[in-house]
C-alpha cells in the first residue's frame, strides 16, 4: 500500500482525507513535524511551499492542506489567515463584524499541496461558495464551520453531506485524479 504523510496538526483535516484517498489503497498518515508558512495573499504558494519544504524534511511523499474563508463583505477577510484570525477572534467575532451587513457572501477555499522529495510541488484547489450565517449553529465540524451556510444549513449542522459539498473535497477530488495518472 502507498502511504502519503499529511503534514498538519488537524486531525479533521485527516480524517476527510482518509475518507477519499483509503478506497484508492492509499494510507495517509498524520505527522505534525510543520512548515514555515509564507505571508502571502494567496494560498497557492503557501500550500507549494509547504508541501516542498515537509517533503525533503520528511524524505517522503506529503501533502499539506491550506485552507481559509474568503468573506465578500470584509473584502476577502481573514482569507490566507483564517486560522489565525479563527484562534484569535473565534465565530462570535467575526459575526459581530458582519452585523448590519446585508451581503453575506463568503468561499471557502482550500489548496493541497503535494511533493515527492526533491521535486517541485503540485497544488490542486477547491472551494464552496456559501454564506455566513447570522447565528453560530451546528455542533458539527471545526472551525467556521458553525457559521458557514450552504443551502440552508451551516456545515456544523451537516454530516457526511458536508464532505461532498466541501472545498476540501473539491480539491482532494482533483488530488485523486492526478494521482490516479500519476502513481
Amino acid at each position: 500500500m502507498r502511504k502519503i504523510i499529511f503534514v498538519t496538526s488537524n486531525a479533521h483535516k485527516v480524517r476527510e482525507a482518509k475518507d477519499i484517498l483509503s478506497p484508492l489503497g492509499i494510507i495517509v498518515e498524520q505527522n505534525n513535524c510543520g512548515y514555515p508558512e509564507l505571508q502571502e495573499e494567496e494560498l497557492e504558494p503557501i500550500a507549494s511551499f509547504g508541501a516542498k519544504h515537509a517533503s525533503n524534511k520528511l524524505n517522503h511523499e506529503v501533502m499539506v492542506d491550506d485552507s481559509g474563508l474568503f468573506i465578500e463583505a470584509l473584502c476577502g477577510f481573514p482569507g490566507p489567515y483564517s486560522a489565525y484570525v479563527f484562534d484569535k477572534l473565534g465565530n462570535k467575532r467575526i459575526l459581530k463584524l458582519m452585523e448590519g451587513e446585508e451581503n453575506r457572501s463568503a468561499i471557502f477555499r482550500c489548496v493541497i499541496g503535494y511533493c515527492r522529495p526533491g521535486e517541485e510541488a503540485i497544488v490542486f484547489s477547491g472551494e464552496a461558495a456559501g454564506k455566513i450565517a447570522r447565528s453560530i449553529r451546528g455542533s458539527g465540524g471545526f472551525g467556521y464551520d458553525p457559521i458557514f451556510e450552504v443551502g440552508g444549513a451551516t456545515f456544523g449542522e451537516m454530516e457526511e453531506e458536508k464532505n461532498m459539498l466541501s472545498h476540501r473535497y473539491r480539491a482532494l477530488v482533483k488530488f485523486v485524479q492526478w494521482l490516479k495518472l500519476n502513481r
